[in-house]
């Protein structure tokens, strides 16, 4: 028995000294100290022995489950400190070398651009709001002393929403930002000074426009208004935004919700104003950006607002358009702002 128990201990042990694997090493110790295992089966065998030799026998054979618990123990340290250096070195890393950063994003440009025209008139008194995008024509047209037979009022101009009528009339897909003016009347009291941003919707395409835009509009009503305060908000936008040498002129126009109105243009940033490089994009040494005038008596009564006492006036002007007439752009067809071209973008 003691043979048996001590060769058992040797193959033990030289199994032992092969192992370098924890998996290994545990199928090792389950068929050797297992209760199933090679040790527990020779211990077994002992209930056939005398009392006196199942005494020495059962000394014996505890001192060698002892040495060979031991030995595991040892090898099983040994392998977790060979797996801690091997570790060590495959997850090693120099503090010192400089890091690799994934590319960071940034906002759009039309982002960028709004956040700048914002700033802009925050700095004279402006205040944001913010209209609806998708609103009653009501505020879109009617209140803005539209009539129903207006040409904007068409379905080929305008994108009307499938819904049921309610009674402020249809919803339509707000095709200007001027739709601000009568809902800002309603909410606030004069002085009004107020700036809304906003995407604007439209049947058209072409480099130039789109069928989705987006507007600035701004609105300023107090006493005592005129077409002087205009002019000189205009000229303090086109010399803070696009640069000290721009230049700006209003042109005699017609829109239902100002009186008088004005086309505004700006000299072209493209070509710096040389109608005689035959521009794409201007097509004579100015662009058109915006719209402007004195707020109309009608739009005024639909803001709850005397027209004998208030004056006003109101501009909106595209925020693509203007921020393609920055400085240095040089960008000639408006599509390209909305391709996702990562080439495009990136230069922002």
């Amino acid at each position: 028995m003691k043979s048996k128990i001590q060769q058992l201990k040797d193959e033990a042990l030289a199994l032992l000294d092969k192992i370098t694997d924890r998996e290994n090493l545990e199928v090792l110790k389950t068929d050797v100290l297992g209760r199933k295992g090679k040790l527990n089966e020779l211990m077994k065998e002992m209930m056939t022995l005398a009392d006196d030799e199942r005494k020495v026998i059962g000394q014996f054979a505890n001192e060698l489950k002892g040495s060979i618990e031991h030995a595991f123990g040892e090898k099983e340290q040994s392998i977790f400190q060979q797996e801690e250096l091997r570790r060590a070195e495959d997850e090693w890393i120099d503090v010192t070398a400089p890091g690799n950063f994934s590319d960071a994003g940034h906002v759009h440009p039309i982002t960028q651009a709004i956040a700048e025209i914002e700033e802009t008139f925050k700095k004279i008194g402006f205040t944001s709001v913010r209209a609806p995008e998708i609103d009653w024509d009501y505020y879109v047209f009617e209140s803005l002393n539209m009539p129903g037979d207006h040409p904007a009022r068409d379905d080929w101009e305008t994108f009307f929403v499938d819904a049921p009528e309610g009674e402020k009339g249809k919803i339509v897909l707000t095709p200007h930002t001027s739709n601000a003016q009568v809902h800002v009347m309603e909410s606030q009291k004069p002085p009004i000074r107020v700036i809304n941003i906003n995407r604007t919707y439209r049947r058209q395409a072409d480099i130039r426009h789109l069928p989705m835009f987006h507007q600035f509009e701004g609105l300023v009503i107090d006493r005592g208004m005129t077409i002087s305060n205009l002019k000189g908000t205009i000229d303090y936008f086109a010399k803070t935004y696009f640069g000290p040498t721009r230049e700006i002129r209003l042109r005699p126009h017609h829109f239902r919700f100002t009186e008088p109105s004005f086309e505004v243009d700006i000299s072209c940033g493209m070509c710096n104003g040389d109608a005689s490089l035959n521009c794409r994009l201007c097509k004579g040494g100015w662009l058109e950006i915006g719209g402007a005038g004195m707020v109309h008596p009608n739009v005024l009564k639909a803001g709850g607002l005397d027209p004998e006492e208030f004056s006003g006036f109101a501009f909106g002007w595209g925020v693509e358009r203007t921020m393609m007439m920055k400085e240095g752009m040089n960008i000639d067809d408006i599509r390209v702002l909305y391709k996702n071209d990562l080439r495009f973008v990136r230069q922002f």
